[in-house]
């Protein structure tokens, strides 16, 4: 990840909001668009405002009765399972009964990056009510796409993602690959493979505002063979993909629906 020293010294002007508005639709955003966007900042390039440009400009790109959505995940789940870090098990009790209760204004994003955080933080972003896989919609469609939420299946039917799949959405990779591709998940409860699990996990929520540890049931969830998928459908439907510089970095646009359709086609005949 380069620094933002190396990012100056490569560039010989900074990004301008204008431009990266310009790229926005020169790679396929349109007026009234619904997309689903990753980003990563530091490969886009140094931007004159940062994160609040990178939002506005998305904002712009698909006009008023456009919707831009974000996964704003919060990482919020049974301590039991956590790897990245793993905390020790004599901890574990303490944290369910301890953490605060998932709060769509006060709980933190964790791993999403300044983009999300920053796209939180306009008036007219609402967020998702699960307490560990929330996401964030600004635009036309917002409460339709995230309500409601359900603890289980957090990431399948009757999801923010179904719903964005039902809509024709597209997905907007700036500066990532589909690792980060939050609409695979929905193939995974889509497909079969063989080894396919479900897990118990844990959050604290609010019941008729009461802190409550709650345990539910979803699939448990794989997403080290994203990169492959993404690979295998750019290969073989490259007329699915638009490519195209956004900064200094490389944006990449999908139609959501047929993308994910391929994805449970590939995972259950690769997947094992």
């Amino acid at each position: 990840m380069p620094t933002e020293d190396e990012l100056i010294a490569g560039q010989t002007l900074p990004i301008t909001p204008g431009q990266l508005v310009n790229s926005l639709r020169a790679l396929g955003l349109c007026d009234g668009d619904i997309v689903m966007v990753h980003t990563s900042m530091s490969q886009l390039g140094w931007i004159i405002g940062d994160a609040q440009t990178v939002v506005e400009s998305l904002l712009e790109a698909v006009g008023s009765s456009g919707t831009i959505v974000m996964p704003a995940h919060s990482g919020r789940s049974d301590p039991a399972r956590w790897q990245n870090p793993p905390v020790k098990p004599a901890w574990v009790a303490m944290i369910r009964a301890e953490v605060p209760a998932f709060d769509r204004a006060l709980t933190p994003t964790r791993g999403m990056g300044q983009v999300v955080d920053c796209f939180l933080r306009h008036p007219d972003t609402h967020r998702s009510g699960h307490p560990t896989v929330s996401f964030a919609a600004n635009g036309h469609h917002a409460t339709d796409i995230l309500e409601p939420h359900a603890l289980s299946p957090s990431l399948g039917e009757e999801s923010p993602l179904e719903r964005l799949y039902d809509l024709s959405a597209k997905v907007l990779l700036l500066g990532v690959g589909h690792s980060n591709n939050t609409s695979l998940h929905l193939a995974e409860y889509r497909a079969s493979w063989p080894g396919k699990t479900f897990a118990v996990d844990g959050a604290a929520v609010l019941i008729e505002g009461t802190r409550t540890w709650v345990a539910y049931e979803d699939l448990d969830l794989h997403e080290e063979d994203f990169e492959a998928i993404g690979e295998a459908y750019s290969a073989t439907t490259p007329s699915g993909e638009r490519i195209g510089a956004v900064g200094t970095g490389i944006g990449g646009l999908y139609q959501m629906r047929p993308l994910v359709d391929f994805a449970v086609d590939w995972i259950t005949q690769h997947r094992r």
